[in-house]
C-alpha cells in the first residue's frame, strides 16, 4: 500500500533490528499489548511471533522511497486481526517517537482502513486505553466512534486497566474519510 508520504508492506523478520529502537522506547509501549523489549533479542522474538501469528496480518511503514533491502527505514507499523470473517477487524498500530506528531500514522491507518474495507470488512475497531489521547485523537481523527468502555478489561504490564472500544463502520467511511 502507498499513501502521500508512506509504504505500507508486509512486516519481515529483518525488519526486528530496525524496530528495535520503537519496541524498547518505554513511553511508545507505555498503553501497548505487552512492555517494552529489554534487548534486541527481545525484539526479534517480537516480530516472529507477529509473523507467526497467522491471525493478525502485519505491515511494516516506510517512508516513500526510503525503503530498504534491509528494512532500516522501517519508522513503525500497522496491523489487522480479523474477529468475524469477512466482517468485523480489529486494528492496532505503533510508531517511532522521532515520528510523532506529523500524521504519519493517521495516514499509514487510513491506508489499513481502504484496503480492509475494499476486501469487505463491514466494521473495523480499535481498543485503546483511556490514557492514551495521543492514539484517541488518532481515532477520533478517521471518523470513529466511541463505542463502549469496558471496566478493568486487561491485566497489563502498567497494571489492571480500562479499554475503551472504538468503531467505524464502511458506510461511515465511505461518507466521511478524512483527507490525510
Amino acid at each position: 500500500m502507498t499513501t502521500d508520504r508512506l509504504v505500507l508492506r508486509a512486516l519481515r523478520q529483518d525488519d526486528a533490528d530496525a524496530l528495535h529502537p520503537m519496541y524498547s522506547d518505554v513511553e511508545a509501549n507505555t498503553y501497548g499489548s505487552r512492555p517494552a523489549s529489554g534487548s534486541i533479542e527481545e525484539s526479534r522474538d517480537r516480530v516472529a511471533k507477529a509473523l507467526a501469528d497467522t491471525a493478525w496480518r502485519a505491515w511494516a511503514i516506510t517512508l516513500k522511497g526510503d525503503d530498504t533491502p534491509l528494512g532500516t527505514a522501517v519508522i513503525g507499523t500497522v496491523a489487522s486481526y480479523e474477529k468475524r470473517q469477512g466482517k468485523v477487524t480489529e486494528i492496532g498500530y505503533i510508531l517511532s517517537r522521532e515520528h510523532w506528531g506529523q500524521g504519519y500514522v493517521t495516514e499509514a491507518v487510513a491506508a489499513l482502513i481502504d484496503l480492509l474495507f475494499s476486501e469487505g470488512q463491514r466494521r473495523v475497531f480499535a481498543d485503546t486505553d483511556p490514557d492514551n489521547a495521543p492514539s484517541i485523537a488518532v481515532l477520533k481523527r478517521l471518523g470513529f466512534t466511541l463505542e463502549a468502555t469496558l471496566r478493568a478489561e486487561w491485566e497489563t504490564h502498567i497494571g489492571v486497566r480500562d479499554s475503551l472500544i472504538w468503531g467505524l463502520l464502511e458506510d461511515e467511511w465511505k461518507t466521511a474519510r478524512p483527507r490525510t
